[in-house]
Parts: C-alpha cells; sequence; structure tokens
C-alpha cells in the first residue's frame, strides 16, 4: 500500500512525537527551517499568514535543518528562543532533521518524492515549503525564495481556506 502524509510523525521542539495524522482535515503547508539564514525573516510571514488562518483551519509546520551552511547550528533550545524571541512563532515546531542524504527524515524522503524538485530529488535550501491539502495530498512545492504572502495568495485562489 502507498504511504500518505498522515502516516508519518515527527518529533516536537519540545521531545513529543507528533502524528501527522493529527492535522487531517487542515490546510498544512510544512516549512524546512533556519535561524541563521538570509530567508529567516520569511518567519515573520508565516507567523501572519498562520494567526490569520489558523482559525480558517491552516496550520504551518516547521521543521530546522542544519544542512545548509550550517545555519542551524543550535539545539532545540536555542531554536525555540530564536524563532519566539525574534519572530514571535507560535506555530508548531519540530526537533532539527536532515531533509537531504542517507539521513533524510522518512516525512522529507515521502513528500520529495511526491513533489519532486529542481535539481534531482533534493531539497536546494531552507525554507522550501510543501503544501498539503486537507485530505493529506501534497499539492504544490514552492522555491524558497517564494515569500509567504504569495503562497498566501495561492491558498486564497485555489479556496483551500
Amino acid at each position: 500500500m502507498e504511504a500518505s502524509f498522515y502516516d508519518f510523525s515527527a518529533t516536537s521542539l519540545q521531545g513529543k512525537e507528533v502524528k501527522m495524522s493529527d492535522f487531517k482535515g487542515k490546510t498544512i503547508l510544512l516549512v524546512n527551517t533556519a535561524s541563521q539564514c538570509g530567508l529567516t525573516p520569511q518567519y515573520e510571514g508565516l507567523e501572519k499568514i498562520y494567526e490569520k488562518y489558523k482559525e480558517k483551519g491552516l496550520v504551518i509546520l516547521g521543521f530546522p535543518c542544519n544542512q545548509f551552511g550550517n545555519q542551524e547550528p543550535g539545539d532545540e533550545k536555542s531554536i525555540a528562543e530564536g524563532c519566539l524571541l525574534n519572530y514571535g512563532v507560535s506555530f508548531p515546531m519540530f526537533a532539527k532533521i536532515e531533509v537531504n542524504g542517507p539521513g533524510t527524515h522518512p516525512l522529507f524522503k515521502y513528500l520529495k518524492k511526491e513533489l519532486p524538485g529542481f535539481p534531482g530529488n533534493s531539497i536546494k535550501w531552507n525554507f522550501t515549503k510543501f503544501l498539503i491539502a486537507p485530505d493529506g495530498k501534497p499539492l504544490k512545492r514552492f522555491s524558497p525564495i517564494t515569500k509567504p504572502e504569495k503562497i498566501e495568495r495561492y491558498l486564497a485562489q485555489k479556496a483551500l481556506l
């Protein structure tokens, strides 16, 4: 049987196992993040659309990763503090993972298979975003430089919220 988004789980920044099935029926924007990246200010835009649409069923899930220029060197505590203090992030954040190579988290293996990107089947940089429909189907992959505001317009056009 083919895997589904809802078959996966990940560890939260607080060390709790979170099942993706907990988000059934929600529109999900999943992002690999980093605290010291030139794109890190996107946290602000992501938080804005999360606050605006969370009551309508939008969930943003942040997955810190240190595979791109060592831009997420800290531990879970420093990641949590940085997200909260600098950007007021209130959406769920997860423990640091790998998104490429032999240690790739199973969820990202699945997402890359379902929505391959360029180059090859890898994540190019921090802040690559994956949009998951309320039925769990991966819909669209957004590049690292796609700003949250543009994704908000896409969500409105597709009536996902």
